[in-house]
This record gives C-alpha cells, sequence and structure tokens, in this order.
C-alpha cells in the first residue's frame, strides 16, 4: 500500500504542479529514499541528482555555520550587526533580528537585476530599516549575515562552507554552482546556474542562496542536525511573538523546518529522532507560487501525520 505523502505527491504530480521529486525520510534510525516522475516530462528521476537548493542554501550554509559561532562564544545574538560587519548603516539591526527575519529591513533595491555584485552590495548595507519588527521573510537578511562572515574571517563563502561545513560533516556533493549537471529549474536552461535573482547577480555565492545538493549529501546533514550537541538548543523560540522562529529555522512545534523557492524543503524533529527532504524542480514548467505554497503545506502535513 502506497504511503499518504507518496500518494499525495503522485497526485501533485498528475495536476501537473512538478514533473518529479526526490523524497527522503527518516525514522526508526533509518531513511527510505523514493524517486517519483520525472525531471523535464522525459528523464525519469532516479538517485544521485544534484538540485539548486535555493533558499534551503539559508540553513546548509550561513545558518549553520552562525549557529556553530553563537554556540562557541565567537558571535553574540543580540549584538548588533555592526559589531561585527561596520560596512553596514543602521546599528540597531541585532543577529538575532536577522536570523529570525524580525529585523525590519524594507527589501526594495530598484533596479536590482540591472546592477553588478558591487552595486548590488553597496545598496544592501545602506537599505531601508523601519521600526516594524514583525515577521517579515527577506533574502537581504541572509545576504548581510553572508557579507558578515566573509568580513570576520576574510574569506569567501564558498571557501568557508566548504571549510566548516562540509568537509566537517563529509558532505562531498555540496557546492555553489553552477553546476552543468544540476536539474534546471526553467524550461530551456541546463547550465545548472543558481535560480535565485540576487544570488545570480552576486554570481559566484551569496548568503541567501546559490548551493546545489543531492539527497544523499542532505541526508548527512540531518543526520547531523538530529545527533550533534551544536543543534541541541534550537528547537525553541528565538523570535517574536507572532511567529515562532529558530536561529535560521521555522519552527513549528518540535519541527525545524526551511524552503526554497524552487521547491525544495527540509524538515527535522530531534525529539522524535524523524526527518524528511524534499527536492523538486517546480519552477521548470511554470511558477504559481501562492498555489505552490499551498500544495507544499499539504505535503508537510501528510509527512508529519505519516511520520506519527
Amino acid at each position: 500500500m502506497i504511503s499518504p505523502s507518496l500518494a499525495l505527491i503522485e497526485q501533485q504530480m498528475a495536476e501537473g504542479l512538478y514533473h518529479g521529486a526526490s523524497l527522503a525520510l527518516y525514522k526508526n534510525g533509518g531513511w527510505t529514499e523514493h524517486y517519483l516522475g520525472t525531471i523535464d516530462g522525459l528523464s525519469p528521476v532516479n538517485e544521485g541528482l544534484i538540485y539548486d537548493l535555493a533558499s534551503v542554501s539559508k540553513v546548509v550554509g550561513v545558518g549553520t555555520l552562525v549557529i556553530f559561532m553563537v554556540n562557541s562564544g565567537a558571535l553574540d545574538l543580540d549584538q548588533p550587526l555592526t559589531a561585527y560587519y561596520p560596512d553596514f548603516h543602521d546599528s540597531s539591526v541585532t543577529l538575532r533580528q536577522l536570523l529570525t527575519h524580525t529585523s525590519g529591513i524594507n527589501p526594495f533595491i530598484p533596479n536590482r537585476d540591472q546592477l553588478t555584485a558591487d552595486q548590488l552590495k553597496t545598496a544592501i548595507n545602506h537599505i531601508t530599516v523601519t521600526e516594524n519588527k514583525k515577521f517579515h521573510y527577506t533574502d537581504i537578511n541572509f545576504l548581510l549575515l553572508g557579507f558578515m562572515l566573509e568580513k570576520i574571517y576574510g574569506q569567501s563563502l564558498d571557501q568557508l562552507f566548504q571549510e566548516k561545513i562540509f568537509e566537517r560533516f563529509e558532505m562531498t556533493e555540496t557546492s555553489f554552482g553552477p553546476v552543468q549537471e544540476a536539474v534546471p529549474t526553467i524550461k530551456g536552461v541546463s547550465d545548472g546556474l543558481v535560480h535565485d535573482p540576487k544570488a545570480k547577480v552576486f554570481g559566484v555565492h551569496a548568503g541567501s542562496a546559490g548551493l546545489f545538493s543531492t539527497i544523499e549529501d542532505l541526508e548527512i546533514f540531518c543526520q547531523h542536525y538530529l545527533q550533534d550537541d551544536f543543534s541541541k538548543n534550537l528547537w525553541r523560540n528565538y523570535g517574536g511573538p507572532d511567529k515562532t522562529r529558530s536561529i535560521a529555522w521555522d519552527l513549528d512545534g518540535f519541527w525545524i523546518s526551511h524552503t526554497g523557492y524552487t521547491g525544495p524543503f527540509i524538515m527535522i524533529n530531534r525529539k522524535e529522532q524523524q526527518a524528511a527532504i524534499f527536492l523538486t524542480n517546480r519552477t521548470f514548467e511554470y511558477d504559481d507560487r501562492p498555489l505552490w505554497i499551498e500544495k507544499r503545506r499539504d505535503i508537510f502535513e501528510a509527512i508529519k501525520k505519516e511520520m506519527d
């Protein structure tokens, strides 16, 4: 008998929401993997595929490194960003606010996609900060955290992540793009360039998006969050009263999770020792984001119910 989550994914594929997906579920001490549908309507989804992680990059890269640094005392969540990254113009914005998307930043940047990388970085360093500190998700928060990490270490993010996360975790299939053999996120574009527009302007690396990875590497990543000491204090609210957030992650009960624009998501429950990884290229044929958010929530709930 097919499981509820697999049945739902099969139904969504039949409805034309996406062509295919890779799914890994962790329960009872082991992973089960499922490869469903096709990449592009023709080529079957199989093991070893490399996906654009989109905003899941935020937790795989910047979020994980910041958590290491908070645990070691190298960073204080309630210090202003300017204490570590003086190039930013507003000393009222704290690391906690950036990590929980309560910074009050207005993300609008005129002519963003026409700017050079240097021009975009300058614009972000002088971005408008408002008094509204309610939850408002924006890539700008993690781009700034990425600039901070590069300033602290004097290294680029691709070097930092490789040295401090991927080598430590033995993740050999995770990197910034372009990755030529990656699953395409737009029909007719097969060169493995990142989908995210701001990350595309920055080119080689960005704190908000741009990492590519596989089911296998993300299973390793999740195992460390399930078992290692560095993550044990993440399952509590670090955000404001209107939206529960962990450090870099969304928090819903015993689950932390993060999603990405092109379709991927990760969800981890340390208490029950459960996890799920869902990778897809739902933007390949068309992009109906409100519909996807609704349908993605259905997958979340089906997986949680199945785990219970």
